[in-house]
């Protein structure tokens, strides 16, 4: 116990079980404890965004934070904070916060919510988890907890629709563990623990090449499940029929970040860019993820449904965070981290937004966006900031993202990246465009055609606050970039500090 207190592990643990014991507490309420199951789940991600920042400071100290319990046979589990850790964390927490705040007005009246919330809490518990996991052992573990805890809110439902997207959702995220846990045991069979430390697990490794080769798709087929890329996205659009909460946290911060995430731990921290950015590993990557931004694109402009569009539309974006991880030069590594916070921002207000004209007016399809414009202005604000982010324009977020992509393609030779990116940015306007031009620039249908629902004050309230602030922050984020505190510089500090250390000589 001395150790562990001297090295700080209460924190990172304590960061993990705020959502845990949280989620454990809602499960044995009834569902007519309304006030204290919010109270709950509001002191619950308050609390844990409160613990991330002591974190977050207490790395910014020097302090280091381990936490180690052994498992027997030599296996142990694992917490630590590093930098890209923490940029994880701090997006889940956020995050979850604004959401939990959404999902009490969403669900305002449903059955089973004690249920739903509580394993929305496991849900963000095995996302932190994951984001802290100090080795391949720990990482596999919650990432499997993700698979166990995400599936009751995609059946949540319970109607055929959304039993059948439940079964699709096991059986890629199940196949795709399979395949991770493989792959985790092969190789630490063969080098033993695979520890995320300075130098990348396979730095000095000797295994044959064919061997390396065949773990690193075994892992990056498993986390490219999560991360939704082709072929294996297709649970993702499916698991739409998922309340907007859910559909919300799942795009922006809980599953596919978890396969994003993955993928930069396995190129960087277990094979290092030198053993990984080879062909067959890497540059094979580079090009399933670009394939994956054109074919998301496309798919994204045929659909009329909202939510189905919003999707493809994940499967595109998600790519970008792979691609500059395949890339393999620092300006590259800055894009995809850079990305993996701004997609966040931009794609979680596309849902709460989505989900706010669901529940006021019942709109589903893009064409019934007609004149929502002036009946809804802040919402289709929000809307059509996440929307012009995610095109790429300035001054969102998603313009620093994809600026950073172009230049680490260039960086590392890959000029045709730079197609891509305007292939990918043409197409995003493309399926973007026409439901902001619906919304702003068509009449609205006849009163009696568009009946509002009439919801409480502070329903209202809670579907509208949260796109606001998470539209605001990926507005910021792109307008104070050069700032220190922003998520491009953090994402930065990452590179320069772990991965393409800045010598007197130059990155």
């Amino acid at each position: 116990m001395t150790a562990l207190l001297a090295t700080g592990g209460w924190l990172p643990v304590s960061v993990v079980l705020s959502s845990f014991l949280t989620g454990i507490f809602i499960f044995f309420l009834r569902e007519e404890d309304v006030l204290m199951r919010s109270l709950l789940n509001l002191g619950g991600a308050v609390l844990k965004v409160a613990l991330g920042i002591l974190l977050l400071w207490g790395v910014a100290q020097g302090f280091v934070y381990t936490f180690v319990l052994p498992l027997g046979a030599g296996l142990d589990l694992i917490l630590f904070a590093d930098p890209l850790a923490l940029q994880f964390v701090l997006l889940s927490a956020g995050l979850w916060l604004v959401t939990t705040v959404y999902a009490i007005a969403f669900l305002e009246g449903s059955p089973e919510r004690s249920r739903f919330f509580g394993y929305f809490s496991l849900c963000v518990t095995a996302s932190t988890g994951i984001a802290l996991a100090g080795n391949l052992l720990t990482f596999v573990i919650f990432y499997e907890f993700l698979t166990l805890a995400t599936y009751p809110l995609v059946v949540h439902h319970g109607t055929r629709e959304a039993l059948k997207a439940g079964r699709t959702y096991l059986i890629y995220t199940l196949g795709g563990g399979m395949l991770l846990f493989i792959g985790a045991v092969w190789l630490q069979g063969l080098i033993g623990p695979v520890v995320f430390g300075p130098v990348p697990a396979l730095a000095e490794t000797d295994l044959p090449r064919g061997v390396l080769i065949a773990i690193f798709w075994l892992i990056a087929g498993g986390l490219a499940v999560k991360a939704a890329m082709v072929p294996v996205h297709g649970w993702l659009p499916t698991a739409m029929v998922a309340p907007a909460p859910v559909s919300a946290l799942l795009h922006a911060v809980a599953v596919v970040k978890a396969g994003a995430f993955g993928l930069f731990r396995l190129v960087y921290d277990v094979y290092g860019i030198a053993l990984a950015g080879a062909p067959a590993m890497g540059g094979l990557l580079a090009m399933l993820a670009s394939v994956t931004i054109v074919y998301g694109s496309l798919r994204a402009i045929a659909e009329s449904d909202i939510k189905k569009r919003l999707a493809y539309s994940t499967v595109s974006q998600l790519s970008y965070i792979a691609l500059g991880t395949a890339l393999g030069g620092p300006l590259a590594a800055v894009g995809a981290l850079a990305h993996l916070v701004h997609q966040g921002l931009m794609k979680i207000t596309l849902f709460f937004c989505a989900g706010r004209l669901a529940e006021t007016y019942d709109i589903h399809n893009v064409h019934e966006l007609a004149g929502m414009g002036r009946r809804m202005p802040v919402t289709m604000t929000a809307f059509t900031v996440a929307a012009l982010g995610m095109i790429g324009l300035p001054p969102v977020a998603g313009f620093v993202s994809k600026w950073y992509l172009a230049l680490g393609g260039l960086q590392t030779g890959n000029d045709w990246v730079l197609a891509v990116l305007v292939l990918s940015s043409v197409l995003n306007a493309a399926y973007f465009l026409p439901p902001l031009y619906v919304a702003w620039f068509t009449a609205p249908p006849p009163e009696a055609r568009l009946q509002r629902r009439i919801l409480p004050g502070w329903v209202e309230w809670g579907l509208l606050v949260p796109p606001v602030i998470t539209a605001s922050l990926a507005l910021v984020a792109g307008l104070l970039a050069a700032l220190p505190i922003s998520p491009l510089a953090w994402a930065e500090l990452i590179v320069a500090l772990r991965y393409f250390p800045v010598t007197g000589d130059g990155p």
